[in-house]
């Protein structure tokens, strides 16, 4: 039902953007058919998850999966989103997904306040959080009224507590959009969650 719409939509589009989202739609389709993203079928399959943490305190919902989809914030036809949408209520705790090295605090209208954390060839990136970014001694430092001070370069293990939500950057209610990289491939983060559910 929800493919027959998304082809009926296409026709209001001119011809690139039809094109495209055939081409996504097609794009779309393998993954769901394979079960997870060919590029990623060997390196998850021989993972073991029992060190991850699942990255949001006080859960309530998965309000927005990975993959393309229409713009929520009213932009016409389709965006790719890079991660995982975790509503949670605001102030939440975040908890570091695995232990790594924060390589990077962001600041910007998409992400708002976020972080990159790297864990070996894993780069997991949190976005609409909570606090402000400062620059403390030439690195950038995220600052939370709750006590939290994540700084770049610092080291954090699995299960920290490194932020809150927020809904700073582009959203539309208190949520956690939560990324996952491998290499320079995004995952989707629901494929992770079933592995390490299957590991617990």
């Amino acid at each position: 039902m929800k493919l027959t719409l998304n082809l009926k939509s296409l026709k209001r589009l001119s011809w690139p953007d039809r094109l495209l989202g055939i081409a996504l739609m097609t794009l779309s389709l393998v993954v769901v058919l394979n079960g997870r993203p060919p590029a990623m079928a060997t390196s998850l399959e021989g993972q073991t998850w029992t060190g991850a943490s699942f990255p949001v305190e006080n859960f309530q919902a998965y309000t927005s999966p990975f993959g393309f989809r229409h713009s929520p914030t009213g932009g016409r036809g389709y965006e790719f989103h890079s991660g995982l949408d975790i509503a949670a209520p605001e102030g939440s705790y975040i908890r570091s997904w695995w232990g790594g090295t924060v390589v990077e605090v962001i600041n910007d209208s998409g992400c708002g306040v976020g972080l990159v954390i790297e864990s070996g060839d894993w780069e997991h990136i949190y976005c609409h959080l909570g606090g402000q970014v400062q620059t403390r001694l030439g690195r950038r430092t995220l600052m939370d009224r709750g006590g939290i001070q994540v700084v770049e370069g610092q080291s954090v293990p699995s299960a920290a507590r490194i932020a809150r939500v927020g809904m700073s950057g582009r959203t539309t209610g208190p949520h956690l959009h939560w990324g996952l990289r491998y290499g320079d491939r995004w995952v989707d983060p629901a494929l992770v969650l079933r592995a390490m559910h299957r590991d617990r």
